[in-house]
């Protein structure tokens, strides 16, 4: 798998290369927790918001499908007890509904073939009332097609199934019902846009 490979070089991207959007991203993602929340995070990958998300919380159940990327997940969080680390796939998950105050995926939706179904498991297993959290890569380009940096991510087997810009990703929530989302757009190498939904 893709993801095994590059564990162990993932963290140049999130510290090196696109330091700046993933400092605010954790930033602004720490800031949605509160001290009584029970989270899942989805896609957790080597635990860059999980390490900002678990001092906020309750308790943070942190998945992903790569068994590599939650090796290193584990080691970055090894010193916060409220923390359990699961082998999951974002599009099936095996928790009972409404299980959850707070639902993260982060940077995951554009690389689905069905992002539409892995939403609807995320909100199912979200509480009435609670947050879903889905911080996603922007493509820069306002017009169709694709950035050289995401073209050499592709080559490299990093396959992006959608390419949002803040509009279309917008526009991809609004389709599936959150008319009423809070987005944030975070400027950068490789932009990222929070968006924030409540379970009705």
């Amino acid at each position: 798998m893709f993801w095994d490979r590059v564990a162990g070089v993932y963290d140049i991207f999130v510290n090196v290369i696109n330091a700046k959007v993933h400092r605010e991203l954790c930033e602004k993602v720490a800031a949605l927790i509160t001290a009584d929340d029970e989270v899942l995070e989805c896609a957790c990958g080597t635990g860059m918001l999980s390490a900002h998300i678990a001092p906020e919380c309750k308790s943070l159940v942190a998945t992903d499908f790569s068994s590599g990327m939650l090796k290193r997940a584990r080691a970055k969080c090894r010193k916060y007890a409220n923390v359990e680390f699961k082998l999951a796939n974002i599009s099936a998950l095996d928790f009972a509904d409404n299980t959850f105050d707070v639902v993260v995926a982060g940077n995951v939706i554009h690389l689905l073939d069905e992002p539409e179904a892995a939403l609807g498991e995320l909100n199912r297993v979200c509480k009435i009332g609670g947050k879903l959290i889905i911080p996603t890569y922007m493509n820069k380009r306002a017009r169709d097609g694709t950035s050289g940096f995401i073209k050499a991510l592709g080559k490299a087997g990093a396959d992006f199934k959608k390419q949002f810009t803040f509009s279309s990703y917008k526009r991809f929530f609004a389709d599936a019902g959150y008319t009423d989302a809070a987005y944030t757009m975070i400027e950068g190498r490789v932009p990222c846009a929070i968006a924030v939904l409540i379970k009705r």
